[in-house]
């Protein structure tokens, strides 16, 4: 789905014209005739539903042929909810990243340098791909080895991105859902969520939050830890891009363990609280709960 652009020659039309499918070159986009390509001038392709990403030849096919690909793997018809739901958020978890690096959209609009710098996105995974330039052999075989090492990758790793959605991301929602609707019987704030199955939960606060038109804010979720089967109160963070928490855990508890902890706190079965505040511990569920509606009054 990612084109290398050091590997493309210019190919003379005739030859296009005799192919079923046309990716990335030729300067023709028409999905009647399979044709994807982005470069020319005056295309300005996005996938809608709120998208403004110009799409890549990679999001041409991704528009035309997600729904069909995401409704086999989910095994419904393309009209269902569940079928666009997951197109749009594989979409924007995945595939949005490589239009936007394909067309030069920067993804911070600031002047400022960033923090520290990422090469390890998909893009950048494939680019490395591309032949040594110092190589002596730059064989037009060597080269076709290389992209279909590139084009292995990415589709085993779109494929995987839809799979996780399918059957990790879709249920979690559910389960949020539902421990939003009910987030009134576990404190009259309305700003504790309680989880009755540890998931994946801060991919869809956010947008259920805006869904389901939540106002206050969730500040606190609670869930038990698998492994150690204690109980975990993590403050929700300000937004889904951003570590800074809507309420951190009170300053003086942050950092504390166990006895000390509980001593500073008055709640008894306290583990710990992390440094930062975004998140702490207890033995027990009524515990959390307690150590959440403090932090609320704090």
């Amino acid at each position: 789905m990612v084109s290398m652009h050091a590997m493309k020659k210019p190919m003379d039309e005739p030859i296009l014209d005799t192919l079923d499918a046309v990716l990335d070159v030729g300067g023709v986009y028409d999905p009647d005739r399979d044709r994807y390509d982005h470069h020319q001038k005056g295309f300005t392709e996005v996938l809608e539903h709120g998208f403004n990403t110009k799409l890549s030849s990679a999001g041409l096919v991704y528009k035309h042929y997600g729904m069909e690909i995401i409704a086999k793997e989910l095994q419904l018809d393309e009209g269902h909810q569940d079928v666009l739901r997951l197109y749009l958020a594989v979409y924007k978890s995945f595939v949005e990243a490589i239009d936007a690096i394909d067309n030069g959209v920067n993804q911070y609009d600031t002047d400022q340098p960033p923090r520290y710098v990422s090469k390890t996105n998909l893009s950048s995974r494939v680019g490395r791909l591309n032949l040594d330039w110092m190589d002596p052999d730059q064989s037009s075989e060597k080269e076709n080895a290389a992209f279909h090492k590139a084009m292995a990758l990415a589709g085993t790793e779109f494929l995987e991105s839809v799979r996780y959605y399918a059957k990790s991301w879709l249920p979690a929602r559910s389960i949020v859902m539902e421990c939003l609707a009910s987030r009134g019987d576990i404190d009259p704030s309305g700003e504790i969520m309680a989880l009755n199955k540890d998931c994946p939960w801060k991919l869809h606060i956010f947008e259920l939050e805006e869904e389901l038109k939540i106002d206050p804010s969730i500040k606190y979720a609670l869930y038990q830890d698998d492994r150690s089967k204690n109980w975990r109160v993590q403050a929700v963070a300000i937004s889904a891009d951003k570590f800074e928490s809507r309420r951190p855990l009170p300053l003086p508890w942050r950092g504390l363990r166990d006895e000390e902890l509980s001593k500073e706190s008055g709640i008894p079965g306290c583990v710990f609280v992390h440094m930062s505040g975004f998140i702490g511990g207890n033995r027990t569920y009524d515990g959390a709960l307690a150590m959440a509606r403090a932090a609320l009054r704090f």
